[in-house]
């Protein structure tokens, strides 16, 4: 089945079966290995993409209904020359990064929070990426870069 879709800003045509999933296209048959399998199951967060700007899971995702729609990957949020975006960034100084399993799937929940509502509060960006576990982190280190990468976002706004 030929599947068309934009993935990370660029158009994608593909032959794929249609009973796979966007996880294991993505993995599988175009080579993007920074969304991860964790569970299989929709629970853990670590194969999140953004589909038309919104958080979904991968795993859970059958890959035709990407078709003529937009897929952004961890891969797509780095910035144009390919260095970490300003979210990677506050994720690596505020320690947020231990084994990097379920960060791809954290940076798309906090960048898809980030488009939504712009300055979140703690207590909604904790919402956000409740449905990505850590084993490493803790927690604390990934609100805490969400929050500066928001306020840096919305600082440089106003100038």
């Amino acid at each position: 089945m030929l599947i068309n879709f934009t993935l990370n800003h660029k158009s994608v045509t593909i032959d794929a079966p249609p009973d796979i999933t966007l996880l294991t296209l993505l993995r599988d048959y175009l080579g993007l290995t920074g969304t991860k399998e964790g569970c299989a199951i929709g629970e853990c967060g670590a194969c999140a993409v953004m589909l038309d700007g919104r958080l979904v899971n991968s795993c859970l995702t059958l890959a035709p209904q990407v078709s003529g729609r937009e897929l952004v990957t961890i891969e797509g949020i780095s910035q144009p020359d390919g260095r970490p975006n300003d979210l990677q960034e506050n994720f690596i100084e505020y320690g947020a990064v231990q084994c990097g399993y379920c960060i791809p799937g954290m940076v798309l929940a906090g960048e898809a929070l980030l488009k939504r509502n712009p300055n979140p509060t703690r207590q909604q960006i904790r919402r956000a990426i409740s449905g990505n576990l850590c084993r490493c982190t803790g927690y604390q280190q990934i609100v805490d870069a969400i929050e500066a990468t928001a306020k840096d976002r919305t600082a440089h706004a106003k100038s």
